[in-house]
């Protein structure tokens, strides 16, 4: 019987928590893509397409491991990327379907903007 507490426990513990897509609110996706961090590591997702998915590890930010590991949970709670374990990894996957449905076009807009700004800052 405890053996399977612990099992129980430890499955919970290893689940993280996403926003249904009906909680995803307009403005917590902005102030999620809004940071230059945040908006590379959906950049490096939406170029592996729909449902792939990358370790944290992957996606190389010029920031400390404590920073990265803000800015993915910042991504996840906003409801823009999904993130699963898998052994010792979170794997990483954009919700695209989800934005895309709530927001139709944001993405693609919000992508268009970064590599047009990117092209012309140099």
């Amino acid at each position: 019987m405890q053996r399977e507490e612990t099992a129980v426990s430890t499955a919970s513990a290893r689940t993280l928590d996403h926003p249904e897509r009906t909680e995803i609110r307009l403005e917590a996706v902005l102030h999620a893509l809004s940071d230059p961090m945040r908006l590379q590591v959906v950049r490096f997702l939406a170029e592996l397409g729909e449902g792939e998915g990358a370790a944290c590890s992957a996606i190389e930010l010029a920031v400390s491991k404590s920073t990265t590991t803000h800015h993915f949970r910042v991504l996840r709670e906003a409801g823009v990327i999904s993130q699963v374990y898998r052994g010792t990894a979170k794997m990483n996957a954009l919700r695209r379907s989800d934005l895309d449905a709530l927001f139709p076009g944001l993405l693609d807009s919000v992508l268009d903007a970064d590599t047009a700004q990117r092209r012309r800052t140099g």
